[in-house]
């Protein structure tokens, strides 16, 4: 009875059972089938490729080499894509070209202008008013298949690599004008593969992102003329006194020849290399087809001849480093301020800059070739890390190339002062303690002292005094407790707390100097001394306006802030021993009448680099002197000619100011003499300035001022119940802009 009449409730169990068994019937059949197709297909396609097969000759040269090149080239892609990732982050913002378009209008820290650099894309000279000439000199020079290559000209390449190889040498170069606004925009100068494959990355997405009048109007615009001016038109205004519109076929050749080598045909330094340069031009424009030779018959007869800079003096190698640094400003600036044109009042002391560049010539000049020392490289600071003067080189003119922000030299016995700040710091020494001058050595390597002899015991104030080589190396092995790269991995992080941040490599050698730095951080941190173990940063700006007078950047309110990084007790028995150095060593030269002097002298294996570095009350700076090409000098001593220098700069900077005391020094009881007055410059003119009282009274006055005019009513709208009613009644006045309220505080 029950199989007759089943109980519904147990009904639905057999069916299930029946699904179930359907599904799994169902994936075995595909499974199945699956297997079965794939077979076929695989035996299709051996079938096919068997049709295909090559062997014996054709193979191995025909199908082995195409799958050869096809590997490595597919990998030679990923691997380019790889080193291009980093280019293309760089345009990945936006506002990329609102980032490289940036003008800055200089003071000097009494505001009177001294200077430019950069140019806003949109106050610029438009395309269409260029000469045709120009761009026809440029385009025949440069790149004359611009209009036809996207971003890389093959042919292009192809053909300097002919060219040079018959040449045996490079004289001709295969990069596009695209190729080259790409590295002005995004890249350094750097020579390296890796740059030079970002740079063909970017020169595809600017051609993909720009037309190509665009891609010409940024590098016309962007690049770097000589003499400080970016863009044909500023170089116009600099070369020749006028605009880029009137410029005339020899004038816009000899332009032309300067994108090349600024300075090497630049017509101030070199007028003769200048014109044969342009006569190059005049070449090519015939050439190319760009003119006929009767076109430019007359700009060969009467060459360009450019106006006379003799006399003008700007402050270019300050200039450029302020610049850099106001581009890094600008990036920190909140996205609330979209001008991209601003003035900038720096620390520049116009009068002291024009001084020592006029002493570190004169000396050079007198005792440069006796000494066989060819460059300069001077920096002078306020105590707050203000850089009142820099000189980058001997002639800007000649070379662009910052000798006191970019080039690295080895600091010789100037790098001392680290050595025995952190000997001091770490409690196990003081300035009285006895050490033993006597041969040691670290590993293979075994230091000497300049005599070639060894002095027994000594404190560490006359060690230092007298510059004795031996003391600072066992102080970094007390330092790390017999292990002397831990004593000197201490070492380098003083220096790196100081404010020295160039690579330091780790080397037995690097208490005495042996490592490389630049002139503006080891002035500035000398500072660190006089400031009683306060570290400040170098910088140029002290205030940042947009071009309509808006504050936007202060250094005391928004620049680094000075770090206590060593006690003011071991601040104070550096000064000491320091000014032993200048009273009773190697820097007497550097002694000033009537204030107290602390400072080391340098001077590096070979004689390749000469320095004094020193501070006053006032002020911290540092002299350098050498070759570009690293050859010795004739025995230069940071105690002959840098010392001279530095003393004479300083003399003159102190003139005029309220001076301050060492601290921790008593005041001179008597002038000091100077030694070797055959060396000594002629008296340093009377400085005006205005004393320190008087330059806070001023910017407290100018900051007044700033707080009143943010106060007045928007422009256009009178102040008093007048301005109220034409605003209740939507009226609004014109004020011209003659009668606006100055902006720039002075």
């Amino acid at each position: 009875m029950t199989d007759m009449f089943p109980d519904p409730d147990e009904d639905w169990r057999p069916r299930l059972r029946r699904l179930l068994l359907d599904i799994d019937a169902r994936i075995d059949s595909a499974i199945f089938q699956s297997g079965k197709w794939t077979r076929e297909i695989y035996e299709r396609f051996t079938a096919f490729m068997d049709r295909a097969h090559v062997a014996g000759w054709r193979r191995w040269l025909l199908v082995e080499p195409f799958s050869e090149a096809a590997t490595l080239g597919t990998g030679g892609l990923l691997l380019l894509l790889a080193l291009a990732i980093p280019s293309f982050r760089q345009t990945s913002d936006d506002d990329w070209l609102k980032k490289s378009d940036l003008a800055v209008t200089f003071l000097d820290r009494y505001g009177n202008e001294v200077g430019s650099r950069g140019i806003k894309h949109t106050e610029s000279v438009p395309l269409e008013d260029f000469p045709d000439q120009l761009i026809k000199a440029v385009l025949a020079t440069e790149d004359r298949r611009f209009y036809e290559h996207f971003g890389i000209d093959v042919q292009g390449i192809f053909r300097a690599f002919v060219t040079n190889t018959q040449a045996g040498g490079v004289v001709q170069g295969g990069s596009t004008i695209t190729q080259q606004l790409a590295k002005n925009l995004f890249l350094s100068n750097e020579r390296t593969y890796e740059r030079k494959i970002n740079e063909a990355f970017l020169a595809l997405w600017l051609e993909a992102h720009l037309s190509k009048n665009e891609i010409l109007k940024l590098y016309l615009d962007r690049a770097y003329l000589g003499g400080g001016s970016y863009g044909v038109d500023a170089a116009a205004r600099y070369y020749f006194g006028k605009s880029v519109r009137d410029l005339n076929l020899a004038e816009a050749a000899m332009i032309a020849g300067l994108f090349k080598a600024p300075t090497k045909f630049s017509p101030l330094v070199n007028l003769p290399a200048a014109r044969a340069r342009a006569n190059v031009v005049l070449d090519n424009l015939v050439e190319n087809g760009f003119m006929s030779e009767g076109q430019v018959y007359g700009a060969r007869r009467n060459p360009a001849t450019p106006i006379d800079r003799a006399v003008e003096d700007a402050p270019n190698y300050y200039l450029d480093w302020a610049f850099d640094e106001m581009r890094r400003i600008a990036d920190t600036l909140p996205k609330s301020v979209t001008s991209r044109s601003f003035v900038v009042r720096t620390a520049l002391d116009s009068n002291l800059q024009h001084y020592a560049e006029r002493e570190a010539e004169a000396e050079l000049r007198q005792y440069g070739r006796d000494y066989g020392a060819s460059q300069v490289a001077v920096v002078i600071g306020d105590l707050d890390g203000g850089v009142r003067a820099m000189v980058g080189g001997r002639d800007y003119g000649a070379s662009q190339f910052n000798r006191a922000v970019d080039a690295l030299r080895q600091p010789g016995s100037s790098f001392k002062p680290y050595v025995y700040a952190t000997a001091l710091a770490s409690g196990q020494f003081t300035p009285q303690s006895i050490v033993v001058d006597s041969p040691v050595c670290i590993g293979n390597w075994c230091p000497h002292n300049y005599s070639g002899g060894y002095s027994g015991s000594m404190t560490l104030t006359q060690a230092i005094t007298n510059s004795v080589n031996i003391i600072p190396v066992k102080l970094s092995i007390a330092l790390g407790d017999g292990n002397p790269k831990l004593g000197r991995a201490k070492i380098v992080q003083t220096a790196r707390n100081f404010g020295i941040y160039t690579p330091l490599p780790d080397t037995p050698s690097l208490p005495i100097g042996a490592d490389e730095v630049n002139v503006v951080e080891h002035a500035v941190a000398y500072a660190t001394f006089p400031n009683l173990g306060k570290a400040v940063a170098p910088h140029a700006a002290l205030e940042v306006r947009t071009g309509t007078g808006d504050l936007v950047w202060r250094f005391d309110r928004d620049g680094k802030k000075p770090e206590q990084v060593i006690s003011p007790k071991v601040a104070l028995d550096m000064i000491g021993m320091m000014n032993s150095v200048v009273q009773n060593g190697t820097g007497r030269r550097a002694q000033l009448d009537g204030i107290q002097v602390s400072g080391k002298t340098g001077t590096t294996n070979g004689y390749r680099d000469a320095w004094f570095v020193g501070y006053t009350g006032n002020f911290s700076g540092a002299v350098w002197m050498g070759n570009d090409d690293y050859q010795p000098t004739k025995r230069m001593t940071g105690g002959t000619i840098p010392a001279l220098i530095w003393h004479n700069v300083m003399a003159y900077a102190h003139q005029g100011v309220e001076l301050r005391p060492l601290p921790g020094l008593p005041p001179p009881q008597h002038a000091p003499t100077v030694a070797d007055k055959d060396l000594q410059g002629a008296p340093a003119p009377q400085q005006i300035l205005l004393t320190r009282k008087g330059t806070e009274a001023l910017v407290r006055v100018e900051r007044l001022l700033d707080e009143a005019r943010r106060a007045l009513p928007p422009p256009g709208v009178p102040p008093g119940p007048l301005g109220a009613l034409e605003r209740q009644n939507g009226v609004t006045t014109q004020t011209a802009a003659s009668e606006q309220p100055s902006a720039n505080g002075n």
